[in-house]
């Protein structure tokens, strides 16, 4: 009698990748942000509301599927996960302040500063820049210290003048100007690239074993995808309806700023967001088929509609 041998397990699709990395990363922040009756309670609803306002996930999901790439552990990969989530949505609560970009709706809800105050949303974005980090220092239970220490490094310098708060300085001080495709691009890699090259860099320190040539391909990667996701951004913002978007339609050619569309024109930005995905995935033959999700993510992001 021959033996009964079980059938190849069937690898999950993207979606079904994602789906499962939200809600675990909204678990983890659930459990990491603190509660909303605790005192301060106005200043912990303020910080929760923003960060479990739902969203992508994209940051958190491409440390996910990083890790997955490499084999790491996805309880190593919580913190860092819901620490570049927390400081993209500290982010998000003052670039919607009037003194930024003056919004009221962020993802088809009031923002911080329309629910809680002006002066309620920059205490909660001011809380949860240092929570992230907090966060990032409790891997130290599952990583080594070197391991620990350069991730908060990479984050530091992503978060800052060097990194997302540098690129929004830039953005603010090119409203109305006309800059060229080098200065458009040295911005994004700034404002939203850096953020997402991060996810990428932490989601590969969360193996011990990481290679050089592993961490630098998967570095490339981030790249890639970080300046492709704000093409795409661009180009939603002239296509996309106001109820897909969760923000108003052209909110950035209402403020005059400088685009990719409005530098290239929109069939040529669409262009540059295929050959970044394109650069993106040529960086990750070295892993053969376990990448295979990193692919899709990258297809997704330059595919999405909102």
């Amino acid at each position: 009698m021959p033996l009964k041998t079980e059938a190849p397990e069937k690898a999950m699709s993207l979606k079904e990748s994602m789906s499962g990395w939200q809600q675990r990363v909204n678990t983890a922040l659930e459990n990491r942000l603190p509660k909303g009756k605790i005192q301060p309670a106005t200043l912990h609803q303020a910080m929760r509301s923003s960060v479990l306002l739902g969203g992508k996930r994209i940051r958190p999901v491409l440390v996910y599927a990083i890790g997955q790439c490499l084999n790491a552990d996805e309880n190593i990969l919580d913190n860092p996960a819901c620490a570049v989530e927390i400081i993209h949505a500290y982010s998000l609560i003052h670039d919607d302040l009037p003194a930024m970009d003056d919004d009221d709706l962020r993802r088809g809800q009031p923002t911080c500063h329309i629910r809680y105050g002006e002066a309620m949303a920059i205490l909660a974005g001011d809380a949860l820049q240092p929570l992230a980090f907090q966060i990032l220092t409790r891997s130290k239970k599952y990583l080594p210290a070197e391991n620990v220490l350069q991730m908060i490094e990479i984050l530091a310098a992503a978060s800052g003048s060097h990194g997302m708060a540098g690129g929004q300085a830039i953005d603010l001080e090119s409203v109305g100007k006309k800059l060229n495709i080098a200065e458009l691009e040295n911005m994004h890699i700034h404002k939203t690239g850096a953020l997402i090259r991060a996810s990428a860099q932490l989601g590969a320190l969360c193996q011990p074993t990481v290679t050089t040539e592993q961490f630098e391909a998967l570095d490339h990667y981030g790249k890639c995808v970080g300046l492709a996701f704000q093409v795409q951004d661009d180009i939603l913002d002239i296509e996309a309806p106001t109820e897909t978007l969760g923000k108003p339609q052209g909110a950035d050619a209402a403020l005059n700023k400088p685009t990719y569309p409005a530098i290239l024109g929109l069939q040529e930005s669409k262009e540059l967001a295929l050959q970044l995905h394109e650069d993106a995935i040529a960086h990750l033959a070295i892993f053969g088929d376990k990448a295979q999700v990193l692919r899709e993510l990258s297809a997704y992001i330059i595919g999405r509609e909102y």
